[in-house]
């Protein structure tokens, strides 16, 4: 049973010009092209005026066995997303960002918003990528049982808890 399984994913980001004394433009992630070749350079897909759509580059998304819970809250939103992070560039250019990864955890998406230096957006998950994402949690998810873990008896006469075994009888006397 392969507990890791990935597919190409092409992302496709759009630069918008805005109205502000200080940026010219923004970039955002708008969609993904499930099975996109690879590519040596960004590609124009669509144009219009003020912004334009570039597949970007392809990467990789994978599904790892332990994530699943992650996936499974994913699948319960309405559309679920793939979760696109994009960083600064790191060439001169005309692109000031560039894709970095791809996940459809919303857990691993949140951990790169901590930064506040990537740029992290859901897009819609195409409906084959909900079917893979699905078949995959249907094969590898196991419920953990939630475990309430078991209080320490205080006793205010000790001065705090009270530990198991140490010659008291149950924290209280």
């Amino acid at each position: 049973m392969k507990t890791i399984e990935s597919l190409s994913l092409g992302v496709v980001i759009e630069r918008r010009d805005i109205d502000n004394p200080w940026q010219e433009h923004v970039w955002a992630p708008v969609s993904v092209i499930p099975g996109a070749p690879e590519i040596e350079e960004w590609r124009v897909l669509r144009q219009g005026e003020g912004w334009i759509q570039y597949h970007a580059g392809t990467l990789e998304i994978e599904l790892h066995h332990k994530e699943t819970d992650g996936y499974r809250q994913n699948l319960s939103q309405h559309p679920p997303m793939v979760y696109v992070v994009l960083r600064q560039g790191e060439e001169e250019g005309d692109h000031d960002v560039e894709p970095f990864l791809v996940t459809a955890c919303p857990n691993e998406a949140l951990d790169y918003l901590d930064s506040g230096e990537e740029i992290v957006e859901g897009v819609p998950m195409p409906d084959d990528i909900v079917a893979w994402v699905s078949d995959f949690v249907d094969e590898h998810h196991v419920e953990v049982p939630f475990k309430k873990r078991k209080r320490k008896p205080y006793d205010p006469r000790e001065g705090g808890f009270v530990r198991r075994g140490d010659g008291g009888e149950g924290g209280h006397g």
